[in-house]
């Protein structure tokens, strides 16, 4: 039987070699069913689209380094270019232990990022009470 061609689907070679990513940092957990991804303090730093390529959230001083080295650039999604993300070529996600520096960074400048996780409302209430 033919594989499908459908757009939303993530060929299992991509997968397996963005969770044999996640696995090299054991404080990173995989999430999302349909759209593989990773987060720290609430922000995204990393996820496969739909047709399985793997976006890279980097600091802002290693973006243009990145693109050079790799001969990539931002992301799109939805018709809309992602400043703070890289591509990453699919060269490179064969290669998870060149590529592990690059999720380790991304990972710690999401790390570093203000928490999203708990809304101001919220907190005034408690303290109000």
């Amino acid at each position: 039987m033919p594989k499908s061609k459908s757009k939303s689907s993530i060929p299992s070679e991509t997968l397996a070699l963005y969770e044999k990513l996640v696995a090299t940092n054991s404080d990173v957990e995989r999430k999302g069913a349909t759209v593989p991804y990773t987060s720290a303090n609430g922000t995204m730093f990393s996820f496969l689209t739909a047709q399985g390529s793997l976006a890279l959230r980097l600091p802002p001083d290693q973006l243009e380094p990145f693109f050079k080295k790799y001969n990539t650039t931002h992301p799109v999604a939805y018709g809309k270019v992602m400043k703070d993300w890289a591509a990453v070529p699919s060269s490179l996600l064969a290669n998870t232990k060149e590529l592990k520096k690059y999720f380790d960074l991304s990972h710690q400048h999401a790390a570093k990022k203000k928490s999203k996780s708990v809304k101001p409302h919220l907190k005034s209430n408690v303290e109000s009470e």
